[in-house]
């Protein structure tokens, strides 16, 4: 048996720490107006699909204006809404629908860095004495005209670019196109703060922070170190980003006073917010973020975004960050925009439906908040982008050992006989994935042993289990691929889940499920008696113990 969590859960939990957020990436979710990019009213138009799935929070990528150079996470303009993905208006139509349907809206802030074409960044820019000078990440050369230290971006090569017309570098952490603001700086920090205000005056409930480990760097501007152990779980091993132990570039002690800041500011709206820690150390970072209650409400880290699935893998990460946060809670998503999809990533080509309802089934089992994303409902598989189709600069900079994002970002299938899908009646920006068709959202809609049926009734099911909301979690020695756990809650029978994470069936004694009664509702494979689970392939197990 594993080790005991270090806190307590709470009979009165934060109704956050029970919900369920899902990931809307707007490009690729619906289109409205024929011009092949999904906008606002695509997700208004969804948003009674969504609310049928029975989740609580949905998380908006970033639709603020943007020369979509990194497809909206490069923002020119914090307060408005690009005309791409619509207006004002229509956000106000989509927080009204929503909150109606209750529904909660959370929005993504990318603090870390603007567009190139922001005006602050013009302003910066344009001298060494404007008002906006130091609000970004300037430092003069070396003697020998090279940048001021061996910092690297995450999207390839030096974090730093020469600009002719002040004679200095600036620095970015992913795009050249993509300046690191100077957080060291009090006005910068209260403009983002500012910025945000404009939306939770709007109604919006939450805020995910984007790169949210990265706001603050080291004033001496000092190189990092050779890394000990590589970060493979934030970057592919083609990267050579991962090479580094990024000591001095992100992950800085000043970024916790900046976050009690934000909680206070949302605290002033009862707003929530949700941080992407991207580092060596992410659990840990993810506890100091979300400790003692006055800084981030949960966090989330690339940890079960890696290529690799081992239930031994699953349960060190859930038990060490167990281990060391200090009242805090984390969000355990296992896809988002920024990872090949789970069904291939997890599951190989050619994924069965049973796999998909295994993995979500093992997602909503363990102890946090789950995020899920888009399309993964319906199980979809990752999309082969062609080189020539492919839009996404990460990819394009790694081809073709590392293909990029686009897999994931490729139009939902709605309707399996309509053009496009039912996505866009004009030319996707990028194509609807062949395979999915077969999964569209129509052909799952009414058939009681699809993915999407499954989802509805799994979410619902859990979300009458307040062991599987607040309980406390310990883990089970079991055979790989067998991940084994129990939700304990007081005054509330435990919970034993079992769970098979391969093709061919195991069977195995489990001391922890004498006695216990199988439960009934969550439609998925398996047995156990007297102890003995046995489970089919991608198979699991729920019993109350005795």
């Amino acid at each position: 048996m594993s080790i005991q969590p270090s806190t307590p859960s709470n009979q009165t939990a934060p109704w956050w720490r029970e919900a369920i957020i899902y990931q809307v990436y707007p490009r690729s979710f619906l289109d409205t107006n024929g011009d092949g990019v999904g906008d606002l009213p695509g997700i208004t138009a969804k948003l009674d699909y969504i609310a049928g799935l029975g989740v609580d929070i949905v998380w908006i990528s970033p639709f603020f204006k943007s020369p979509m150079k990194d497809f909206g996470y490069d923002i020119s303009d914090y307060c408005d809404v690009d005309p791409l993905f619509g207006t004002l208006a229509d956000f106000d139509a989509l927080i009204t629908r929503a909150h109606s349907l209750g529904l909660k809206i959370m929005i993504d802030q990318v603090m870390a860095h603007t567009a190139e074409d922001h005006a602050w960044f013009k302003e910066s820019r344009s001298s060494r004495d404007n008002p906006k000078a130091d609000w970004y990440v300037w430092s003069d050369p070396l003697p020998d005209g090279n940048p001021p230290n061996n910092w690297m971006s995450v999207f390839g090569g030096s974090a730093w670019q020469w600009d002719s017309r002040r004679r200095q570098y600036y620095m970015h952490n992913f795009l050249v196109n993509q300046p690191q603001v100077n957080f060291h700086h009090p006005e910068v920090q209260q403009a983002h703060l500012d910025s945000l205000r404009f939306w939770l005056a709007r109604g919006v409930d939450g805020v995910r922070m984007d790169a949210c480990n990265f706001h603050f760097h080291d004033p001496e501007l000092r190189s990092n170190p050779p890394a000990v152990n590589r970060d493979t779980a934030t970057v592919s091993d083609v990267n050579p980003y991962g090479m580094q132990a990024h000591i001095y570039d992100k992950s800085r002690p000043e970024n916790l006073a900046f976050l009690q800041k934000l909680r206070a500011l949302l605290n002033e709206y009862n707003a929530i917010s949700i941080g992407e820690v991207g580092a060596d150390d992410s659990l840990g970072v993810m506890a100091e973020y979300t400790a003692d209650g006055d800084k981030l409400h949960m966090a989330y880290s690339f940890n079960l975004l890696v290529p690799q699935l081992s239930a031994p893998y699953i349960r060190t990460q859930v038990e060490q960050f167990e281990a060391r946060v200090k009242g805090g809670w984390a969000s355990w998503s296992v896809g988002n925009h920024d990872a090949q999809r789970v069904a291939s990533r997890w599951g190989g080509p050619d994924v069965p439906v049973a796999f998909a309802k295994m993995i979500l089934a093992m997602q909503l089992s363990l102890k946090g908040t789950p995020c899920l994303y888009q399309g993964d409902e319906l199980a979809f598989g990752e999309a082969d982008v062609p080189f020539e189709l492919l839009q996404d600069p990460y990819g394009i900079t790694f081809w073709p050992e590392f293909k990029g994002r686009d897999g994931c970002r490729t139009p939902i299938a709605w309707d399996a006989k309509a053009a496009n899908a039912g996505f866009s009646s004009g030319k996707p920006w990028l194509p609807v994935a062949e395979p999915h068709l077969a999964r569209a959202a129509s052909l799952q809609e009414n058939d009681p042993d699809s993915a999407l049926s499954f989802a509805r009734k799994i979410i619902a099911w859990r979300r009458g289990l307040p062991q599987l909301t607040r309980g406390d979690i310990v883990f089970f020695d079991a055979p790989e691929p067998v991940l084994a756990l129990r939700r304990d809650l007081a005054g509330e029978r435990g919970i034993v889940a079992v769970f098979n994470l391969g093709k061919e069936p195991v069977s195995f004694a489990l001391p922890a499920a004498v006695g216990a009664e199988k439960m009934q509702g969550y439609d998925l494979p398996g047995e156990a008696v007297d102890g003995q689970i046995t489970l089919p392939a991608f198979g699991a197990w729920f019993g109350l113990a005795k």
